[in-house]
């Protein structure tokens, strides 16, 4: 057999690629070794003799090594005010032997006042600086990592202790946590908590509060917070602010729970933790903005708090819709595994019963048409994937209506944002949310003839076809989207000659040859 010039110069630059991956890893595997062993004598420096919270390493020759367990670190902290160097001080008065580690998104200005044993990790990335110096994954070399919120204090050693133990208790189940709470905070409150990345949500409920070793999913409140290190540092964002929405969405999404204890209880002499009303609005505020940041990044436009309040971070009025153009009748969510955000359909809900309202309050006769009434037979709503609402109307009532008699030239907005028109596809009508947020509903107008219902202009959905005038006379009413409306007088037959027997049943996305519904993910 021949080899070519080019098949060579292929298996030469392969075994080239392999050589520099086995020389990139040994070099990586070094300096990995050295930083422990630097670790390690720097920690051997500073135990003090302090047994507890060590761990037995075999050495070379069989003789133990001892080095920390445990990494104390502090995220949540502000740079304007903040006493990150008294809660460094208190930890290593009473434990010389545990690294203390403050972590800061840039370095923080002023910049903080540290002792000696804490350091200060930047998460931003420097020109000058190795990949791994800005990578907390790196410089935190113990089992367990204890997070820490800012003006803490450590009274005693064994508080510590007391955690390890508990988690080391669980055996590795579902409890991946330990949590003790701050005295003179806020109560810690034992939360649960659902996050549906499909449906753009994460919601928090009340859950068991108060009572020793109650497992939750999340927690709100100041609490000193347990958890190894390769746990943290699986996650993908282990460190973004805020520390516990960010952490308790990923743990919520994997099934870890986290068991809030009674005691031991941790101590802090600052009471506020912000010492004016202009420091603790600026705190707030950059939660706030924080909390935005991050639901964006995690995919999440509707956040409902444990107490029924509700946050949105995804379109409005005022901003363009969360989708770009559709093709092919399929959305670009869908193509992410993903639903209509909730955003989206709340727009959609609120645009179609205003559109609703105008149709009845004009006599305008109207239905739900396609794959709207199919919502409504369904879900009596929107399908939770659809990215519009289509209504039929009588082409002879559009006289009626003030806001379409007039269309044939432009457009309308109306007092209220909504912006009526004609649709360039075709002989319809569009209502839009608003000039800048394009969801919308659309009226397709029929005529009689012949006893069959039918219109001038017809699109490609295979919905799109003439059908029996009885299925209107009457019109019956049908529970949709929060209100009653009006629909066909036998929906499942109307239903069945658009979309094929068992339509209402057998749920699938608009076009299953580009992206099928999984039936096991409903």
């Amino acid at each position: 057999m021949r080899v070519s010039f080019c098949q060579a110069l292929l298996a030469g630059a392969i075994a080239l690629n392999l050589l520099i991956l086995y020389y990139v890893s040994r070099a990586q595997q070094q300096m990995m070794e050295k930083r422990r062993e630097q670790h390690g004598k720097a920690s051997k420096k500073g135990s003090g003799g302090a047994a507890a919270g060590l761990v037995g390493v075999k050495a070379a020759g069989g003789v133990e090594a001892r080095g920390p367990r445990v990494t104390v670190l502090v995220r949540e902290f502000e740079d304007f005010e903040n006493y990150v160097g008294e809660v460094a001080r208190s930890f290593l008065r009473q434990r010389p032997d545990l690294p203390f580690l403050a972590v800061a998104d840039a370095p923080p200005y002023p910049p903080l006042a540290l002792p000696e044993g804490a350091r200060l990790l930047p998460l931003v990335p420097a020109p000058d600086q190795p990949p791994q110096a800005h990578r907390p994954e790196f410089h935190v070399q113990t089992e367990f990592v204890l997070l820490v919120p800012d003006g803490v204090e450590l009274e005693h050693g064994r508080q510590v202790e007391r955690l390890i133990r508990e988690l080391e208790g669980e055996g590795g189940g579902a409890v991946r946590m330990v949590a003790s709470p701050v005295l003179s905070r806020a109560a810690v409150q034992c939360l649960q908590l659902r996050v549906s990345l499909r449906e753009w949500t994460a919601s928090y409920r009340p859950g068991a509060t108060g009572s020793s070793g109650s497992v939750c999913a999340a927690l709100h409140g100041d609490a000193v917070l347990l958890l190894r290190s390769e746990d943290l540092f699986n996650l993908s964002t282990p460190l973004a602010r805020p520390l516990f929405n960010s952490l308790f969405v990923q743990t919520a999404l994997r099934g870890w729970r986290v068991k809030l204890l009674e005691g031991p209880c941790f101590a802090t002499s600052r009471r506020p933790l912000f010492s004016s009303a202009h420091n603790q609005w600026k705190a707030e505020s950059g939660q706030k903005e924080a909390t935005a940041k991050l639901m964006r990044a995690f995919g999440i436009k509707h956040l409902v708090q444990y107490d029924g309040k509700e946050q949105w971070f995804g379109c409005s009025k005022e901003t363009p819709r969360c989708f770009g153009t559709v093709r092919d009748d399929t959305p670009d969510y869908l193509y992410l595994e993903r639903w209509t955000p909730p955003c989206c359909l709340r727009a959609l809900r609120e645009t179609a019963k205003y559109v609703i309202s105008i149709l009845e309050s004009s006599s305008v006769r109207y239905w739900l048409e396609g794959g709207t009434l199919l919502g409504a037979a369904r879900h009596q709503d929107i399908i939770p994937w659809d990215y519009d609402v289509d209504l039929g109307i009588y082409l002879e009532d559009v006289p009626n209506c003030d806001y379409l008699k007039n269309l044939d030239a432009g457009s309308l907005v109306d007092a209220n944002g909504y912006v009526w028109e004609r649709a360039v596809e075709g002989d319809f009508y569009r209502v839009q949310y608003s000039e800048v947020n394009h969801l919308h509903v659309d009226l397709w107008p029929f005529y009689a003839r012949n006893g069959v219902m039918t219109k001038d202009t017809w699109t490609e959905h295979k919905q799109d076809v003439e059908f029996p005038e009885h299925f209107l006379q009457p019109l019956v009413p049908m529970p949709f989207a929060g209100i009653t409306a009006y629909g066909p007088n036998n929906h499942r037959a109307f239903l069945e000659l658009k979309f094929g027997e068992g339509v209402v049943e057998n749920p699938q996305y608009p076009n299953p040859a580009k992206k099928r519904l999984d039936k096991g993910r409903q």
